[in-house]
């Protein structure tokens, strides 16, 4: 897997077209049920997130290709799941995955809402949260109200962590203070995606 990241992020040094392409299909992918699962998406872009201090990439292309991935991977997800209703819960290739499939349900049936949010955070059932959230009749103004703020917080949570560890290989260690906010933002992405992957994990089938 190293190799093959080292390979991706040489290539995309290269061509950022090709790049972007990669941050996109990264996010979209961790989005569809099961595939998401597998997919390192979150690898990938936090790694060519690394070539934006250099020039290769800029911020705004990698936070945009991210961004756009993950809403339309999540809408079409959602719209699957909202047009084929619970029996979508049951098909192949769900039908191979009862546990996660049920964790899932019952994580929605406890916080509502809140778990479009959550679980964007929680890498196990990410690939999960959209096509649940459609199959259980969530409506789309509540589903996207909550989905479109969780991908922004998100996007930045992945991309940020990327910029500040070369950031920081490239310059002296002065210059730290100056991201001291964006990794205090960065930690609390992840606490509260431990928090969320703590009560997923928590919630009964």
């Amino acid at each position: 897997m190293s190799s093959l990241l080292d390979s991706l992020v040489h290539l995309a040094a290269s061509h950022s077209g090709l790049a972007y392409l990669a941050l996109f299909m990264a996010a979209l992918l961790e989005a569809v049920p099961v595939v998401g699962s597998l997919v390192p998406g979150s690898t990938v872009i936090l790694a060519l997130s690394a070539l934006i201090p250099g020039g290769e990439l800029s911020l705004a292309g990698v936070l945009a290709s991210a961004i756009a991935g993950a809403l339309i991977g999540d809408g079409a997800a959602y719209w699957v799941g909202h047009r084929a209703q619970r029996s979508i819960l049951s098909a192949w290739p769900l039908s191979n995955y009862p546990y996660v499939v049920a964790q899932a349900e019952a994580f929605f049936v406890r916080y509502g809402t809140w778990a479009v949010l959550f679980g964007r955070f929680v890498p196990p059932i990410r690939a999960f949260v959209p096509v649940t959230a459609g199959a259980l009749q969530m409506t789309p103004q509540r589903f996207f109200a909550v989905d479109v703020p969780a991908i922004l917080l998100w996007a930045p949570a992945h991309v940020l962590p990327g910029v500040v560890a070369a950031t920081a290989l490239e310059h002296n260690h002065a210059t730290l203070h100056h991201w001291l906010p964006v990794l205090a933002g960065v930690a609390g992405t992840l606490l509260l995606g431990l928090w969320a992957y703590r009560r997923w994990r928590g919630t009964p089938a």
